[in-house]
């Protein structure tokens, strides 16, 4: 049975990767003849097949943002960022839709050295670390091996250290893969939806109001409890809101 499974499973794909294609195809012509509402659905469409991709999210957030729907305009560019953190335009277009909300948070203060292993962590993700830690590996053994059967010293020479490069190239790779496997997942971002949110102390809407946030804001979920979510801002500050006024970035 299984195996009739994978056979119709491998029979449907090509049909449905075309569906895909005329769907994203027509999704980039209504978003060029300005008619962003069907863009959106069709890409969603595609979302809905299975199928995940920096450009979809981030044809997403610019057919939001021609809407001027900042909250889903900044949830959608900061996913597209999340599988393409090197893309820069993305970024630039999310930093245009950031400045269109009403809430300042300023982040709190990293030191010289943390901003510095930040900056270089996040060069890649986690997995394209990995992927190049296995790429100084292979160039590792090549050059060891070259370096065990040259005959020449100076050619030995020149293999041996190029072979201890790629060998500290390899273990900073896999440093950097667990340090940005461990930022990915004890960090939950999300985006606020509502127009306005009371952020309150403890999880009722009884309880005293601590401030406001308004769409299009980041935060970070912390915890659940029933239907409301503790959040925390980049300034520190933290407390409890609906779970429905946001929608968490990495719920694909």
């Amino acid at each position: 049975m299984k195996s009739w499974i994978f056979i119709i499973i491998i029979f449907l794909s090509p049909f449905c990767q075309a569906q895909n294609d005329v769907l994203f195809d027509e999704a980039a012509k209504a978003y060029n003849e300005g008619d962003y509402e069907l863009a959106i659905d069709n890409y969603k469409h595609v979302l809905e097949s299975g199928v995940h991709s920096a450009s979809i999210y981030f044809n997403l957030g610019n057919a939001y943002y021609k809407l001027n729907e900042i909250g889903p305009s900044i949830y959608y560019y900061e996913k597209a960022l999340l599988l393409d953190p090197n893309d820069n335009e993305i970024r630039n277009n999310l930093a245009y839709a950031q400045q269109m909300t009403i809430d300042d948070i300023e982040p709190l203060p990293q030191t010289a050295i943390s901003r510095m292993v930040s900056r270089v962590m996040n060069i890649l993700t986690f997995d394209q670390w990995a992927y190049t830690s296995i790429g100084f590996m292979f160039l590792f053994v090549s050059l060891y091996l070259a370096f065990y059967f040259y005959r020449y010293a100076d050619k030995k020479r020149l293999a041996f250290i190029g072979s201890m490069i790629c060998l500290f190239f390899a273990a900073l790779s896999v440093v950097m893969a667990v340090l940005q496997y461990q930022e990915y997942n004890k960090t939950d971002p999300a985006i606020i939806f509502a127009s306005e949110t009371s952020v309150k102390e403890e999880p009722n809407n009884r309880s005293i109001t601590l401030f406001n946030l308004h769409e299009g804001s980041k935060v970070y979920v912390l915890e659940t409890l029933q239907e409301w979510h503790k959040v925390k801002l980049a300034d520190g500050k933290n407390g409890w809101i609906p779970a429905s006024d946001l929608q968490e970035i990495k719920d694909f």
